[in-house]
């Protein structure tokens, strides 16, 4: 399947599949780059004959990233630029259930945890802050402090329930846990450029990968990071998403600043295929968790992607 979907006047941002559904996928996306003007949240449906909308939900400020609820099918977390986070329910065509809003500036990043009962929310902002949420109750239940400048990404660990990493503009990755009462647990200076974004190896639970403005991608041992585990070069410009891979650990995925996609073998160190299907900015990327190399992407040529690529082994 290659289909492609147009976001109506709005750049994308973020792409994430349903974790209940092999065919639905939801897209953030906003106007005038995101610098200004309002975002919208599209629920799609991906099938051999098109992609299809399911619900349209329209927000006052550019929204930036998703991620779809652990416990509940039907619910979304989006954060946005005027510094908060909304819940929408896809079964309603209302607007958000309920927003959230402490940070001060605006949130670019934003997951749910995969390993814990409580629900958790994590995320990120310009305002060098993290927090961490149970989306039903009306404030964080924690804040984290540390980063020098904005915090783009963060990501739970799959493995270990209250453990995220964050990646930030002050060229250092850091992990935190939740169940510590200072809450920090470790830096890594892991490029001399700003870092958008981190994931997590699916497969090892000391893997966390890392990619720059510098358009490096880094694996690194959390236990010793002192160096890289593997460096991956090809990227012209800027890393703006890596997304491993949920059925091969020794796969990941980028997406970057020079309007490609590609997916690298960490363990031989090398780019095994390159996907040049934008124009702009490649934001948002991610795998089916239900369809072996099925993959979506969106960017800022206000396209969106849904594409079967080739077995890596």
């Amino acid at each position: 399947m290659n289909q492609t979907f147009r976001t109506q006047a709005r750049h994308g941002y973020s792409v994430q599949f349903s974790p209940y559904f092999p065919h639905r996928l939801a897209c953030t996306a906003s106007q005038y780059y995101g610098i200004a003007g309002c975002g919208s949240l599209f629920v799609l449906d991906a099938f051999s004959d098109g992609i299809r909308p399911v619900r349209v939900f329209d927000w006052n400020e550019s929204l930036f990233d998703l991620v779809w609820a652990e416990n509940n099918e039907n619910i979304i977390v989006t954060c946005s630029g005027d510094g908060s986070i909304q819940v929408w329910d896809v079964a309603q065509p209302q607007g958000p259930l309920k927003v959230l809003k402490e940070h001060t500036k605006e949130v670019n990043g934003i997951d749910w945890s995969q390993t814990r009962n409580e629900h958790l929310v994590i995320s990120a902002s310009w305002d060098k802050l993290l927090k961490v949420w149970d989306v039903s109750k009306d404030q964080a239940l924690q804040t984290f402090q540390g980063h020098d400048h904005i915090v783009y990404t963060c990501c739970w660990s799959p493995h270990i329930p209250g453990l995220f990493a964050s990646a930030s503009g002050d060229h250092t990755l850091r992990l935190w846990d939740t169940r510590k009462p200072e809450g920090y647990v470790r830096l890594i200076p892991a490029h001399e450029a700003e870092i958008l974004s981190c994931d997590w190896c699916k497969y090892d639970q000391n893997i966390l990968f890392s990619g720059g403005v510098d358009g490096l991608i880094r694996g690194w041992d959390v236990r010793n990071p002192k160096l890289p585990t593997c460096e991956l070069r090809g990227h012209t410009y800027a890393v703006r998403r890596l997304c491993a891979s949920p059925f091969q650990g020794s796969i990941i995925a980028s997406a970057s600043y020079d309007f490609s996609i590609k997916i690298w073998d960490v363990i031989k160190q090398v780019c095994v295929d390159t996907i040049e299907h934008h124009t702009e900015f490649v934001y948002g990327l991610d795998f089916n968790v239900h369809v072996p190399n099925q993959m979506a992407d969106c960017g800022w040529d206000e396209l969106l992607h849904v594409y079967n690529t080739s077995p890596y082994t």
